[in-house]
């Protein structure tokens, strides 16, 4: 197995890695809509959400894999109010590839925030 870490993404608030390679797969763990210098982004979900991916992105690059390469996501969401906005972004980040995907509303995210996104996929 292997830590993956990047610049491009914030880094870990906590004792785990932005992503483990192992098996020619990487598993990335949740991003919120820290900036990668670590603020937490202000704004609505869609904004987050822009973030998100944009965190996401930058872990799978790192990795050596992308966007086009993920094969499942999970979605957090705060409130299942913002399930539209947050479709509609992971939409136009994804196109037309579809990768398997769950999506819950769960109580509290780190930072408070409205949306994380964690992602399996190949390198």
């Amino acid at each position: 197995m292997t830590s993956v870490h990047t610049p491009n993404a914030p880094a870990a608030i906590g004792p785990y890695s932005q992503a483990i390679i192992a098996n020619g797969m990487v598993f990335t763990s949740g991003q919120i809509a820290l900036t990668p210098a670590g603020e937490m982004l202000s704004g609505d979900v869609s904004a987050q959400c822009v973030q998100v991916i944009s965190n996401l992105k930058a872990v799978l690059e790192a990795a050596g894999s992308s966007l086009d390469k993920v094969v499942k996501t999970t979605i957090f969401l705060d409130s299942m109010d913002d399930f539209a906005a947050v479709n509609t972004i992971y939409g136009e980040a994804f196109g037309n590839h579809k990768p398997a995907r769950s999506t819950v509303a769960v109580k509290t995210l780190p930072k408070n925030a409205l949306v994380e996104i964690d992602a399996i996929a190949l390198i």
